[in-house]
């Protein structure tokens, strides 16, 4: 029967060894993780070069200008039309206010005709009418 302490080398050559293959496996889960993000990203650049051969760049760079060129003509339009939409809302408050004026004057007014025909039979308002 070993004594205690004489398997202690075996147990750490044990120990290593359960540890170094612990570790290529990892290092192999790693580097095969790797090699698929590397041939899929591999793959994606082909699928962008066969797209967009290398001939391709002026027609590239006239449809980006283009493109530009769009983006600018709309962001004028975009302009244009904030303004055109704050010269309406602020007409619209001017109506609002000349209409809420106008009803104020059509409410008094009936108030007023009373009165002038009141005074011009006689009778004072507080009077009983005839």
């Amino acid at each position: 029967m070993p004594r205690l302490g004489q398997g202690e080398p075996v147990f750490h050559a044990v120990v290593e060894a359960t540890e170094q293959h612990h570790g290529q496996v990892v290092d192999g889960g790693c580097r095969a993780v790797q090699g698929t993000v590397v041939r899929e990203l591999m793959g994606q650049l082909r699928d962008v070069e066969q797209t967009a051969p290398a001939d391709s760049a002026p027609a590239l760079r006239a449809e980006n200008a283009s493109l530009k060129r769009r983006l600018d003509q709309l962001a004028q339009e975009h302009r244009s039309l904030q303004e055109r939409l704050e010269g309406a809302r602020s007409n619209l408050r001017f109506a609002d206010r000349r209409v809420a004026d106008l009803e104020i004057q059509l409410l008094e007014q009936p108030q007023a005709a009373r009165a002038a025909v009141v005074t011009r039979r006689g009778v004072t308002p507080s009077s009983p009418e005839r």
